[in-house]
Protein backbone atom coordinates (compact mmCIF):
# COMPACT_ATOMS: atom_id res chain seq x y z
CA UNK A 1 0.00 0.00 0.00
CA UNK A 2 2.50 2.26 0.62
CA UNK A 3 4.39 2.24 -2.92
CA UNK A 4 1.24 3.73 -3.97
CA UNK A 5 0.92 6.69 -1.72
CA UNK A 6 4.51 7.36 -2.88
CA UNK A 7 3.36 7.38 -6.50
CA UNK A 8 0.47 10.22 -5.75
CA UNK A 9 3.17 11.89 -3.77
CA UNK A 10 5.09 12.15 -6.50
CA UNK A 11 1.96 13.65 -9.03
CA UNK A 12 1.11 10.40 -10.19
CA UNK A 13 -3.20 9.67 -10.24
CA UNK A 14 -4.57 6.54 -9.64
CA UNK A 15 -7.51 4.96 -11.14
CA UNK A 16 -9.45 2.86 -9.13
CA UNK A 17 -11.29 0.00 -11.21
CA UNK A 18 -14.54 -2.04 -10.58
CA UNK A 19 -13.96 -4.97 -13.14
CA UNK A 20 -12.86 -2.46 -16.45
CA UNK A 21 -15.28 0.27 -15.08
CA UNK A 22 -13.42 3.11 -13.09
CA UNK A 23 -15.03 3.88 -9.84
CA UNK A 24 -12.42 6.30 -8.16
CA UNK A 25 -9.22 8.24 -8.74
CA UNK A 26 -6.73 8.83 -6.07
CA UNK A 27 -4.60 11.97 -6.81
CA UNK A 28 -2.19 14.52 -5.10
CA UNK A 29 -3.99 17.09 -3.83
CA UNK A 30 -3.19 20.90 -5.29
CA UNK A 31 -0.33 23.00 -3.38
CA UNK A 32 -1.79 25.75 -1.73
CA UNK A 33 -0.96 28.91 -3.11
CA UNK A 34 1.65 30.78 -1.48
CA UNK A 35 1.74 34.05 -3.07
CA UNK A 36 0.20 37.10 -1.63
CA UNK A 37 -2.42 39.76 -3.02
CA UNK A 38 -0.86 42.78 -4.15
CA UNK A 39 -1.27 45.55 -1.91
CA UNK A 40 -3.51 48.44 -3.49
CA UNK A 41 -5.18 47.06 -6.01
CA UNK A 42 -8.58 49.47 -5.82
CA UNK A 43 -6.36 52.66 -5.62
CA UNK A 44 -8.51 55.42 -6.93
CA UNK A 45 -11.61 53.39 -7.36
CA UNK A 46 -13.42 54.79 -4.95
CA UNK A 47 -13.43 57.23 -2.00
CA UNK A 48 -14.14 56.46 1.84
CA UNK A 49 -16.63 59.07 2.88
CA UNK A 50 -15.33 62.10 5.97
CA UNK A 51 -18.56 60.60 7.68
CA UNK A 52 -18.24 56.57 7.03
CA UNK A 53 -18.14 55.76 11.18
CA UNK A 54 -20.84 58.49 11.79
CA UNK A 55 -23.89 56.87 13.51
CA UNK A 56 -26.70 55.71 11.65
CA UNK A 57 -29.73 57.62 11.32
CA UNK A 58 -32.63 56.51 13.71
CA UNK A 59 -34.49 54.95 11.24
CA UNK A 60 -32.18 52.71 10.02
CA UNK A 61 -31.43 51.48 13.83
CA UNK A 62 -35.16 50.88 13.91
CA UNK A 63 -34.63 48.96 10.94
CA UNK A 64 -32.14 46.29 12.95
CA UNK A 65 -34.08 46.25 15.84
CA UNK A 66 -37.66 45.00 14.24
Amino acid sequence: MMGYLQRVKAGETLVILEGDEPVAEIKPVAPKETHLRPYALCTGEFRVPEDFDAPLPDEIIEQFER
